[in-house]
Order: structure tokens, then C-alpha cells, then sequence
């Protein structure tokens, strides 16, 4: 079975976190969701259709019979039957919006299908940044069944204080935990493969560290978030979203946003997650180019892959920030920061972009990543069109 995943027209809504990749690599939950419908449909024959200059990292492989899901539709059971229940050259619509397809590359593109099926779609459906932490909860209990069924967890150590239910904690091969308080009333928690949770910490569920995260000394988690893989956070958090290599380590308060790779957070950065007439958050829309009403009375801050913020940063509620910007002017910046801004005021220059790959060299070698000449050529092109 040949899986494509697709870039809908939630692209450009989910912005500045798919300026660097495609939504189906995306993190919500304990899994991006290429990783999860790889796991459904228990197959590695897993690709993207994308942007023309992401599509030489995340590459296309087509066969006589495909299937075309647009990842921003959540699986849910009925739905999954649905999928495989499909004949070739058939579709799935909801509201008049492609969600799935079983048929060849072309009449895909020509929106070619022998038959057209509409369907109440009643999961959940990802189209802004914000959504991510919003649902999070619920994807972490979902792909905590999908990942830990049939399988035994590791021991924890009898250090661990567990308040709530033990068999809603699963501990992956290498992960250690010492003197920390995991707490499982409000959902599971999952420990990937080598993370550390580390003395003093407490963890209120639904939670998810993913492969070679940590948490530091005496750290406050709160539910519905996720650590995404190779990351350290420290301080407060509360249902926020790293999507890997990225670092919040020391004091500090983030809640209900979303990171992205290869992010730092200085010493102390804080980012408001409330107005102060509790009144509805606006973010920023890169299709609509303007702010737009997020629904929420809690958003804290969006931020693209490799921005970085110095120490003592405040954020203001519901702050975009985009790719590789480094804020580091004293004063609250603004709520809209750009990409590649050298500063994080409205009037900061650009980051140069020779120093943009410098400052990402630097970072991804200490975890033993080398930034390739693709990653270059995308940096570039967003340096040079956004």
C-alpha cells in the first residue's frame, strides 16, 4: 500500500511551522503525523506531496495505485475503514474538501475521480497552529493506545512517586526516571526510547517525551504536552508542543504553544498565555495577512524552526514568531516577529543569511546533526521569497 500525504490548503494556515517541512510532518500527540499513518497502516511506503522547494528533502514516490490522505484529517476508526474501503478511483470529500483518494498521480492532480464520496468527517481537523496544542491532549491518549498496545512497559524506579493509575505510564528501553512525580488523573504518560526525567520533576498527564528528551531538575509540566524528540525543557510548562531539537531549559513559563526544531528559549523567557481583560486571542494568519481570531482565551506563542530568544525574554500573548529570528532587544517584541529578523523589533534588519547557517551549523552539530545543502537551499528560498 503506497500512502502519499498531501499538502491541503491548510498549508499555508499552518504557518510559520510549515515554512521547514510538510504538514504531514507535523507533531501532535506522541507522533508526527506521517509517523502515526505509518503505524495505522503498518507500512514504511510512506511519502509527500508538497511545496516544489521542500520536495527534494521530503521526496514523492508514486506506484499504479495510490493512496492520497490530507494528514490534517485525525484518524478515527470509522474513518480509517472508510480509507480502506476505498476502490481505485474513488474520493472522499467532506464540505466539498478532498480528503483522501485511491488513484494514479495524475488524475489526482487533475482532480479526476470515477466516483465521489461525501462524508460527515467527526474527528478532529488541524488547521491553525493554535489547533495543535488545543487537540493535543487527545492525540497523546490516542497514539498512547496506538504505540503501547500489546506491549510491556519498563520498570520505573521506586523513587518514582505515581499518583493515579500505573498502567497509564509506559517507559520505552534506556528512559530513567528518578525522584519525579508522575501523575496520570488527567491522562497517560509516555517516556520514549532514552529520555530522563530528572530529580524533582512533576509531570501531570496527558504527557509524551519522545526519544532522547529531557526534563530538567525540578520542572513543573502540565498536561496535554508533548517534548518532541532530542529536546531539554526546564521551569513551567503547561500543554505546549516542541516538535524536537529544540531547548527550554531553565525558569520560565510556556503555555499552550507551539515550538518548532531547533529552537532555543534563553534563561528566564517567558511568554504570556493570558490577555489581561481575559478577552479572545488574536494570532497571526500568514494566508490572510493580518490577525485573526483564534477562538481561544488561552494562546501563548507560535515559533517557526530555528528561532531564538535571549535571556529575559517576555513574549506577548499570542506571538508569532517565524524562521530564524533572533530576538534579543530589550522591551516586549512585538506579536507578529519575522523570519530572520536580527533582533525581534518591527524595524530589526534581517539576519544575514551566511550567519543564519553559521548559528544552524552550530546548533545542530552539538546534536550530532550536520545542516545539509538541502536544508541550505530551503533556508535560502524562504530567506529569499517570505
Amino acid at each position: 500500500m503506497n500512502i502519499i500525504l498531501f499538502d491541503g490548503k491548510e498549508y499555508s494556515d499552518l504557518l510559520p511551522l510549515t515554512y521547514t517541512r510538510p504538514v504531514a510532518e507535523l507533531r501532535m500527540g506522541i507522533l508526527t503525523f506521517a509517523e502515526r499513518w505509518r503505524s495505522i497502516f503498518q507500512t514504511e511506503k510512506i511519502s509527500y506531496l508538497t511545496q516544489e522547494y521542500l520536495s527534494k528533502k521530503y521526496s514523492l514516490h508514486t506506484e499504479e495505485q495510490n493512496f492520497f490522505i490530507n494528514p490534517t484529517y485525525f484518524p478515527y476508526q470509522e474513518f480509517i475503514l472508510t480509507l480502506k474501503n476505498l476502490e481505485f478511483g474513488e474520493a472522499i470529500y467532506h464540505n466539498e474538501e478532498l480528503i483522501a483518494s485511491k488513484t494514479t498521480l495524475e488524475n489526482f492532480q487533475l482532480n479526476k475521480f470515477d466516483k465521489k464520496n461525501n462524508i460527515e468527517f467527526k474527528g478532529i481537523h488541524i488547521q491553525y497552529p493554535w489547533d495543535l496544542f488545543t487537540y493535543n491532549a487527545k492525540a497523546i491518549a490516542y497514539d498512547f493506545t496506538l504505540v503501547t498496545q500489546g506491549r510491556k512497559s519498563k520498570d520505573l524506579s521506586d523513587t518514582v512517586k505515581i499518583i493515579g493509575d500505573p498502567s497509564q505510564i509506559f517507559i520505552e528501553d534506556g528512559a530513567v526516571a528518578e525522584c519525579a512525580i508522575l501523575n496520570t488523573k488527567e491522562g497517560p504518560i509516555y517516556l520514549g526510547k532514552n529520555t530522563e526525567v530528572m530529580e524533582g520533576a512533576m509531570i501531570r498527564g496527558s504527557f509524551a517525551l519522545c526519544k532522547g528528551s529531557k526534563i530538567n531538575m525540578g520542572a513543573k509540566v502540565y498536561g496535554g504536552t508533548t517534548i518532541g524528540p532530542y529536546s531539554k525543557v526546564g521551569g513551567e510548562v503547561n500543554n505546549i508542543i516542541i516538535l524536537g531539537y529544540s531547548n527550554k531549559g531553565h525558569e520560565g513559563f510556556l503555555g499552550n504553544s507551539v515550538i518548532g526544531e531547533w529552537c532555543n528559549l534563553g534563561a528566564d523567557t517567558n511568554a504570556s498565555n493570558l490577555k489581561n481583560n481575559y478577552a479572545e486571542v488574536k494570532l497571526w494568519n500568514y494566508t490572510a495577512r493580518k490577525f485573526i481570531n483564534s477562538g481561544l482565551q488561552f494562546a501563548g506563542m507560535i515559533m517557526g524552526d530555528h528561532s531564538k530568544s535571549a535571556i529575559n525574554t517576555q513574549f506577548n500573548t499570542g506571538t508569532v514568531v517565524g524562521v530564524s529570528a533572533n530576538i534579543f532587544t530589550p522591551g516586549f517584541p512585538p506579536n507578529l516577529i519575522k523570519s530572520f529578523s536580527w533582533g525581534g523589533r518591527s524595524e530589526s534588519p534581517l539576519f544575514k543569511l551566511e550567519q543564519v547557517f553559521e548559528v544552524a551549523e552550530r546548533s545542530m552539530k552539538r546534536r550530532g546533526i550536520e545542516l545539509s545543502e538541502v536544508d541550505k537551499e530551503i533556508i535560502k528560498y524562504i530567506y529569499n521569497n517570505y
